[in-house]
């Protein structure tokens, strides 16, 4: 049975190159565990929709929670699903710093991401509508 979560958490400081890292391993591990999905991270939030098996993306959730690289780990959204909307990226990347204001703005009182003050499904529409504008990198 495949699954979608949608989680956002705050980040401990970490550089661009530990970010870099942390997309290699997890493009790699999520290949490999069926997982598909994105991540926007912008301003010490990272906002993630996971896609996959339920026991693999309720597994890969709780390391999630437990990682101290995460503060304030909350689920927004967790739905059974019939197919993936994220299929094509093992682990796709928006850094919203390079995506348009006017989008973010879209969906929220304020041009920054701010997960925290929205609804799951208001932020798993921005999600899809920065797959729409081809905003996320890393497809596989």
């Amino acid at each position: 049975m495949l699954v979608r979560l949608l989680y956002v958490s705050r980040t401990a400081a970490v550089t661009p190159e530990e970010t870099e890292a942390i997309f290699n391993v997890s493009r790699k591990n999520n290949h490999e565990a069926g997982i598909t999905g994105i991540l926007c991270h912008g301003g010490g939030i990272y906002l993630q929709a996971l896609e996959g098996g339920r026991a693999t993306v309720n597994t890969l959730f709780g390391k999630i929670s437990r990682d101290p690289r995460h503060h304030d780990v909350e689920l927004l959204h967790y739905e059974e699903i019939s197919e993936r909307r994220f299929g094509g990226w093992s682990m796709g990347q928006v850094n919203l710093v390079k995506v348009n204001a006017s989008i973010v703005l879209k969906y929220s009182e304020r041009p920054e991401l701010d997960p925290y003050s929205v609804s799951g499904k208001v932020s798993l529409a921005l999600l899809e509508d920065l797959m729409a504008t081809a905003a996320i990198v890393g497809r596989n």
